[in-house]
């Protein structure tokens, strides 16, 4: 025991090599600021501040109270946060593989030898037990244990990453769909303000129809309005029911009874958050957090490749009693100690160790491109988010004109009709007019308020790249 003590010391102190290569991080092939134009708003001045989170940002009561509700209840962000535990018990299992394996073990036995068996030539029984210590540790002299540790705890970080990735679009596609309903629900008021008033003028048309006022003509045309909204009615109906079923779908469960009174799309549902940030915040995503580190990993990996073109040392020892007699077990003169070193070194094996190898290189290269492309894609969506940003508020401001004029363009033209200036055609016409504007405003705040939510996620979602640095210290 005094002896195999030292030498697995000694071997611990010799481990401390590593064929890693060394990690340079591709570039980020993206211009250092937004893009400028007639579309884009006018550029803040670059803060390397993270992107304020989702508390800060959604100003609707009912629309926070759901977004809580997912994030307590989604199974799809449960999975990934069992997904990130499985990734850490991965981790510790490999990191386990860097230290000696004690194990303590006590056998017995006991056998009858045949006479012509045993070396006295008379059967007998034959008695042995045993109590000791076993160490076995591999000598990781080329790193290859400690490249597959560090691929195991950068899988764990980005699994990690992933999931925070999960929470930020799961944040945003609930306010997408609390958007959408909310949309749907005050299109569905429209078409029955619409409906309510479209079967005032049709009762008007028919009474001046059976007074010989008006033609069949005018009856048919203001049905056929009045058709067109009951179709819309029935549209939205339809939609708000499956709008809150994908809601429902998200927050992982049914609205809440006492659900806060939300806004309308016309009010002020999310902070005007800054998005003066300097392009590289994007390296702060989650999503590229994730991507960099499966870069890392498979990078670790081909350390471990390159480490498996070496010898493999295994130093294996015991030390304990042994007896024929179990009440000697432990007296003075039955202890043993064993030393056992092993060498093994690849001679042949049909370029299994080359194809390995090239196998870890061509998957750093692959998680090269999709580390590129991430950044890429954010930067395009960051992009497309501030040139919503600069053009919704002047369509918003445009599409309202546009509303009040066939307001006033449908009560002139009702006034003409009853003076018997105009024809009822023109009526039809300004209510058909009035109805499309009203209805695209709606859409225009929708989608106003949605390319917000795409902005706020594109930048990060408040998201702090630093809380996945210290979940490898856990």
């Amino acid at each position: 025991m005094k002896r195999l003590i030292p030498s697995l010391a000694a071997a611990l102190v010799l481990g401390g090599c590593s064929l890693i290569p060394e990690y340079q991080r591709p570039q980020a092939n993206i211009p250092a600021t937004w893009p400028q134009g007639a579309a884009y708003a006018r550029p803040a001045e670059a803060d390397d501040a993270a992107a304020p989170g989702w508390q800060s940002v959604f100003l609707d009561p009912a629309l926070r109270r759901l977004v809580e509700q997912a994030l307590a209840n989604n199974t799809d962000l449960r999975q990934a946060a069992l997904n990130v535990e499985a990734y850490r018990a991965l981790y510790r299992i490999q990191r386990a593989a860097q230290f000696p394996d004690a194990g303590l073990g006590i056998a017995g036995s006991r056998q009858r030898v045949p006479a012509d068996l045993s070396p006295t030539g008379e059967a007998g029984i034959q008695s042995q037990y045993q109590a000791a210590l076993g160490v076995s540790y591999e000598l990781d002299l080329f790193g290859r244990v400690r490249s597959l540790s560090q691929a195991a705890v950068e899988q764990y970080l980005a699994s990690d990453a992933a999931r925070y990735s999960l929470q930020i679009s799961l944040v945003a596609d609930v306010a997408t769909a609390y958007l959408a309903w909310r949309s749907d629900q005050e299109q569905v008021e429209l078409a029955r303000s619409t409906l309510k008033s479209q079967s005032a003028s049709l009762g008007l048309v028919e009474d001046r129809f059976k007074h010989g006022a008006a033609s069949q003509i005018d009856v048919r045309q203001a049905r056929s309005l009045v058709s067109q909204a009951q179709v819309q009615e029935s549209l939205y109906t339809r939609r708000v029911a499956q709008g809150l079923n994908a809601l429902e779908r998200l927050i992982g469960g049914s609205i809440p009874p006492d659900l806060p009174a939300g806004q309308t799309l016309g009010e002020t549902m999310l902070a005007r958050f800054p998005t003066g940030l300097h392009s590289e915040v994007l390296l702060r995503r989650p999503d590229i957090v994730a991507a960099e580190r499966q870069l890392l990993a498979a990078n670790a990996n081909i350390g471990a490749a390159r480490a498996a073109f070496f010898p493999s040392i295994t130093l294996t020892g015991a030390a304990g009693t042994a007896s024929v007699e179990l009440s000697g077990l432990f007296s003075g003169a039955s202890g043993f100690w064993q030393f056992a070193p092993q060498i093994s070194l690849p001679i042949f094996n049909a370029g299994r160790l080359r194809a390995n190898l090239d196998h870890a290189s061509i998957r750093r290269d692959i998680h090269v491109a999709q580390y590129e492309g991430s950044i890429q894609t954010a930067f395009r969506e960051v992009s497309d988010g501030l040139a919503a940003r600069g053009t919704y508020g002047r369509q918003l401001q445009a599409q309202q004109q546009r509303v009040d004029d066939n307001r006033e363009y449908y009560r002139l033209a009702q006034q003409r009709y009853n003076e018997g200036v105009d024809s009822y055609l023109a009526v039809l016409d300004a209510q058909r007019e009035l109805f499309a504007a009203q209805q695209q405003l709606i859409q225009d705040r929708l989608g106003q308020w949605v390319s917000e939510v795409n902005l706020f996620k594109a930048i990060g979602g408040g998201w702090q790249a630093d809380a996945s640095q210290t979940v490898a210290a856990k």
